[in-house]
């Protein structure tokens, strides 16, 4: 009898797990409390106040549910989230959830790199008088700061998993005092009052179901990485209500200023202009100062720790005789990049709203599938033996799940339908929706067509 071929699985074993509950906390405080959530929190600003809170609110919690969900998969496992997609999308398909991982993950790392880069800008402007970026000349100086942040980040990853933690614990600390600080700032400005009743312009007005899909494709890509990081400890509550508080307060702390700040800004300008959200350019109009921009900076190595370890894993998974250690120097050397790329697109603006989009319809329906097969049709349990042995129980057909690959074309196919409904746009958006409906496609078309295959070949 031929042997089945093996492929490699590196499993956390509960005794070798040292994450406690306070860094996971802090991981995941980190990964939210960032300058992409200030920036998401200036985009959203366009529902008003009141709605741009009420959609933050209903939007990343629902969010978040996934992300203790699959964090609970990481905790059972020991594995990586795009190693648990082996067992719905087969253990040769999950290439495809790792390739967006590595995508994705690069993208946000490029993201946060971009707007740290900008302060390093404003930075250069106030100690060599270098022309800030947007005005002539300026490219230089955010050049300079994207290869500053690629340098940190490469020492950051080098350091391995103590190194990221600690920055977690120290940046966390800094990062609540510098907001009590914009916050005051803000309310010296303008008052609450003015702030609760600005009117959107008309022409500028976001609907309550585009800030929705908005905040589920920012707040879903979290999701996607997190068994990366459960898979650290060996107690539940750790692996499910600390992913789920610490990412909530993140992006509550940090998307509230957005809004607050971009709306104070609008107010006193009388323009409200989302390119305006930028932390640089909100702390720059405050007045804040080089030691505002050190922060924003800072911001960025807490959650690019994040961005890059949940990448180095995607392409560890794809590629699995490249370790963990060359993956994440190879991912940061990748996402230097592409952080150009908005300098030659135009607009940093422009570049992540359509990032965002591409993430929403894409991400849901992976999610959606992930979660039914293992709660719903597997029960909460994964064999480590069939995750890592060609033929076994998650072989599929050549080592690939089509069903799971037709629900996801599926997904992404009814989200732009739905996207074009007016009346969810309005109110529910088509994320969430999408994800119920390619749940139940994916359970049914799983009962009706699976049937176990065995071939190594």
């Amino acid at each position: 009898m031929k042997e089945k071929k093996q492929y490699q699985l590196d499993s956390i074993a509960p005794q070798n797990r040292r994450m406690n509950y306070w860094d996971m906390f802090a991981t995941w405080v980190g990964a939210n409390a960032n300058n992409g959530t200030w920036f998401i929190g200036g985009v959203i600003a366009a529902c008003g106040l009141i709605g741009g809170v009420e959609a933050l609110i209903v939007g990343s919690a629902i969010a978040y549910v996934f992300l203790s969900l699959v964090g609970y998969m990481g905790y059972k496992t020991g594995v990586s989230t795009t190693v648990v997609s082996r067992a719905a999308f087969g253990l040769r398909g999950s290439i495809g959830p790792s390739i967006v991982n590595l995508i994705q993950f690069i993208g946000w790392t490029a993201v946060n790199t971009f707007i740290a880069a900008t302060s390093v800008s404003y930075l250069c402007n106030e100690i060599f008088g270098w022309p800030v970026y947007g005005k002539p000349g300026g490219q230089w100086g955010l050049l300079f700061g994207i290869g500053i942040m690629s340098v940190l980040h490469l020492i950051s990853v080098s350091a391995g998993q103590k190194s990221i933690q600690m920055i977690e614990r120290v940046g966390m600390i800094i990062v609540f005092i510098f907001v009590i600080w914009e916050s005051i700032a803000v309310f010296k400005q303008v008052s609450f009052a003015d702030i609760a009743h600005w009117q959107v312009p008309a022409k500028s007005k976001m609907s309550f179901g585009t800030a929705l899909d908005t905040l589920a494709a920012f707040n879903l890509a979290w999701v996607t990485a997190g068994a990366d990081f459960t898979r650290f400890t060996n107690k539940k509550s750790t692996a499910t209500t600390a992913p789920f508080l610490g990412a909530m307060i993140g992006v509550f702390w940090f998307a509230f200023v957005g809004i607050f700040a971009t709306i104070a800004i609008a107010i006193s300008s009388g323009v409200y202009d989302a390119n305006n959200s930028d932390p640089s350019t909100i702390a720059s109009k405050l007045g804040l100062g080089a030691i505002a921009m050190l922060v924003i900076i800072l911001t960025s190595m807490t959650a690019n720790a994040v961005n890059l370890q949940a990448a180095g894993s995607a392409l560890n998974n794809m590629f699995p005789k490249i370790k963990l250690k060359p993956s994440l120097w190879i991912v940061t050397i990748l996402a230097t990049l592409v952080t150009i790329v908005p300098m030659l697109v135009g607009s940093f603006l422009d570049t992540f709203v359509t990032f965002l989009d591409v993430l929403g319809m894409i991400l849901g329906p992976w999610i959606a599938i992930m979660v039914v097969d293992f709660f719903i049709i597997n029960r909460g349990n994964y064999s480590l033996t069939d995750l890592a042995s060609a033929g076994g129980k998650f072989w599929y057909a050549h080592g690939i799940s089509w069903i799971a690959y037709v629900s996801w074309i599926i997904g992404v196919f009814f989200y732009l339908g739905m996207q074009k409904v007016d009346w969810m746009q309005a109110t529910v958006g088509a994320a969430y929706p999408n994800m119920l409906v390619i749940g139940i496609v994916y359970y049914i078309l799983m009962k009706l067509f699976n049937k176990p295959v065995t071939n190594p070949q």
